[in-house]
């Protein structure tokens, strides 16, 4: 067993502090001495301001119209997002305030960090704000701009390191329960400002890509779910939907005594499917089959062991609860286990069934050996393997998803399950094959090669934004997981004192 030594100087370096975890990173405080000793502060060209206290009070009810309403930035959205979006979930005040509290509208570019939150330097507490739309900041937020917007390559800069474990450790706040990062202690915070402007402007140039594909993966999101309305909209048969309540043959044909699947809001979504010109299937008739993920309760497959990081023969796990709202997934666990566990294959699609955040799916593009999902994720499998079929049946999912549709299919508490049982009532509608197609590229586009070991520093972005152009959700995230390694990477080296390669490749 390893033990951590604390010296007389390290308490008196935490303010005499007895909390164990104030000294759980000694030797990573050192690396941070050493580099004070080094460099200037990023932070010395920054000025910053922290959110105030709106009473609840003051929160706009959701049907007031969006126009005479103004979001307001918490805590959540700042943990939640590379770069804050209004089509976030927001709470709302009213544009009166927009005067009277004119100090709390941003106005500017910056970087939004929470000043409140846990000791798991692993957690997201940071994102960008692009200035893109007008927003209140709250309390336990603060936002840093550049005094001088000259150099704008410090402001990513900046924010590439609020995403590095060297910051999270030194963000970590004070207090036993919930921590707070007070002014006192942002003081002896730093960000090197290492003298090499090519570094700093190749950590810049990472830093907008990624962002700028993450902008573009929610902009396709939104996209699938307009062009799936759009087409309903525009291709009805003849009649008009008109609501009623429930009779003793649907409910006894349901087999649900709740009152989601007879209410107005579904049965209007249901009738749009089902009234669509073209036609609509059940996901049977497609040709797919359902069954749960894989059962990893010790009783099932003996004990197992769970990794972040992968070694030999280990199983890559995906878990639902991993899964984003837009088809991509955030984390990877590893588990090791000496039995054959049941894989996942090319064109499976992985559906999270239960709990708040249900309907997130994601389909398997490219062949993977011995990857799994555990048994809260329903794997939604055919025959023939189709990656583009998957991917329709995925964008159909998506889009009642976004009408709330999932949610009302599910039963039980805690945020309920979609059991499986009830999936041959749900409809997808008969998209032409251009059609779907058309779809389907918006979330992964098989034609596109990212070629960008060709690129340079100078015309790195440019490139990347034709890219981005013709490029799928898929191809988005996975070009920006590509980009976040390397960021990382180069983060890493100026931490450890090493010097940085321009490498794109």
């Amino acid at each position: 067993m390893s033990y951590t030594v604390v010296k007389y100087n390290d308490l008196v370096s935490n303010d005499y502090s007895l909390l164990a975890n104030a000294y759980s990173y000694l030797d990573e405080y050192k690396i941070i001495e050493n580099l004070k000793n080094q460099f200037d502060n990023v932070f010395d060209y920054f000025d910053s301001i922290d959110g105030f206290a709106f009473p609840s009070k003051n929160y706009m009810p959701e049907y007031i119209p969006v126009y005479r309403k103004i979001p307001l930035i918490q805590i959540g959205n700042v943990n939640s997002e590379i770069c804050l979006s209004k089509n976030q979930k927001f709470e709302f005040l009213s544009v009166k305030e927009e005067q009277e509290k004119k100090r709390f509208l941003l106005s500017n570019k910056g970087v939004l960090i929470s000043l409140t939150g846990g000791d798991d330097i692993n957690s997201n507490i940071s994102t960008f704000f692009d200035n893109d739309f007008k927003c209140f900041l709250n309390q336990r937020v603060s936002f840093f701009k550049l005094k001088n917007d000259d150099n704008m390559d410090l402001l990513y800069y900046f924010y590439a390191f609020t995403k590095h474990k060297i910051f999270n450790i030194q963000w970590i706040g004070s207090g036993s329960i919930q921590k707070n990062t007070v002014s006192k202690e942002r003081k002896k915070i730093l960000i090197p400002k290492i003298s090499n402007e090519t570094v700093i402007k190749y950590i810049s140039v990472l830093t907008q890509a990624i962002i700028n594909k993450d902008k573009l993966i929610k902009d396709r999101h939104k996209k699938i779910i307009e062009t799936i309305e759009k087409e309903l909209q525009s291709n009805q048969k003849k009649g008009t939907f008109v609501y009623g309540f429930p009779k003793y043959q649907e409910v006894n044909r349901l087999g649900r005594l709740d009152t989601n699947l007879y209410r107005k809001k579904f049965k209007e979504t249901d009738f749009l499917i089902k009234n669509y010109s073209k036609g609509f299937n059940t996901i049977y008739d497609l040709g797919f089959t359902l069954s749960r993920g894989q059962n990893l309760q010790v009783s099932n497959i003996g004990t197992s062991i769970y990794s972040k990081t992968y070694y030999p023969n280990f199983y890559a796990l995906m878990l639902p609860k991993f899964l984003s709202k837009y088809g991509t997934i955030d984390t990877i666990e590893y588990i090791g286990n000496p039995k054959e566990l049941k894989t996942l294959k090319k064109g499976d699609l992985i559906f999270g069934a239960e709990g708040f955040e249900k309907g997130r799916s994601i389909v398997i593009i490219e062949e993977k050996e011995r990857t799994i999902t555990n048994i809260h994720g329903i794997t939604i499998q055919q025959e023939e393997h189709n990656v583009e079929k998957a991917i329709f049946v995925k964008c159909c999912l998506d889009y009642l998803r976004d009408k709330g549709l999932i949610d009302l299919f599910a039963v039980g508490g805690n945020g309920g399950s979609l059991a499986q049982k009830y999936w041959e009532y749900i409809p997808f509608p008969k998209f032409a094959e251009n059609e779907q197609l058309n779809l389907v590229k918006l979330y992964h586009n098989k034609e596109t090669k990212y070629e960008s070991g060709t690129w340079s520093l100078d015309n790195f972005l440019t490139n990347d934004k034709e890219f981005n152009n013709v490029a799928g959700i898929y191809e988005l995230d996975k070009t920006a997981k590509q980009l976040t390694a390397k960021l990382n990477l180069a983060i890493d080296n100026i931490v450890n004192d090493k010097p940085v390669k321009i490498d794109f490749s």
